[in-house]
């Protein structure tokens, strides 16, 4: 496998479909729902999405798929050569803000991040990473991430999980909130991925969480040093919905150890 070559296909195609995302707010963008009247998504997220599928299908035919909108393989083993895929990550800040929202694609093979990206395509700037290679920002090389304790940390967090909910004890995160430096919530698991990779924040926790949202940001979070897991301190299984937090080293088992207590 030519990853070298992979690389520079899957960047062309990212700046090509960041290109059709931006001049698509000069005509009309038909919004949905779908799960719920807040999960939305556009008829720009599911022609970027078909723009990626056709033309991997032409050019890797033997490439697997798994897109946010439903148009790729259907995936039940992680065997092969897998585009994970999220056109734009952030639909509601895209339909609401048209920023803070990213391509987000992760290619893995055989369960394995190969390859990394994260488009945030208001600003022009593509994180991505190649296994064992490092991580960029456009072409400067992202630096290892050093050990920062929580009283200093940054955390991203969206304010509902600190409200009460059905999936996490909110009280202990009530603490984390009052002991941590601040919190952050962007709206897109990819951006904050991407923050996290390049030392804006420290660390970022979502309690439901897709392949697509996180495959190519774990590739570019790795590189540099950060973990990534589920809540049982387990790698993401990639084949479904589950917890995820992504941390600074140290930080993460302080945070994973003391302050995370799920609901049975």
């Amino acid at each position: 496998m030519n990853w070298g070559q992979i690389d520079r296909y899957a960047k062309s195609l990212i700046k090509e479909a960041g290109h059709k995302i931006r001049i698509s707010f000069a005509k009309h963008i038909e919004i949905d729902s779908k799960a719920d009247v807040n999960d939305l998504v556009t008829n720009i997220d599911r022609e970027v999405e078909q723009f990626f599928i056709s033309r991997i299908k032409s050019d890797f035919p033997d490439h697997k798929i798994l897109g946010e909108e439903g148009f790729g393989d259907d995936i039940q083993s992680l065997e092969g050569v897998i585009w994970m895929l999220d056109p734009i990550d952030g639909t509601m800040n895209f339909v609401h803000q048209k920023r803070n929202f990213a391509i987000s694609l992760g290619i893995y093979t055989d369960g394995i991040g190969m390859l990394g990206y994260i488009y945030d395509v208001m600003r022009d700037d593509l994180y991505s990473a190649a296994k064992g290679e490092g991580a960029y920002l456009n072409d400067e090389r992202l630096p290892q991430l050093e050990i920062t304790p929580l009283e200093q940390a940054i955390i991203g967090i969206s304010a509902s999980w600190v409200a009460p909910n059905r999936h996490v004890e909110n009280e202990k995160i009530i603490e984390l909130v009052q002991r941590c430096r601040g919190t952050r919530s962007y709206g897109s698991a990819a951006i904050e991925l991407a923050y996290v990779s390049a030392g804006r924040i420290d660390a970022y926790i979502s309690m439901r969480l897709s392949p697509w949202d996180i495959a190519g940001g774990m590739v570019i979070a790795q590189e540099v040093g950060a973990v990534t897991t589920n809540m049982a301190g387990q790698a993401p299984h990639l084949l479904g919905q589950e917890p995820f937090i992504v941390a600074r080293p140290g930080l993460h088992h302080d945070i994973l150890t003391n302050y995370i207590q799920l609901k049975v």
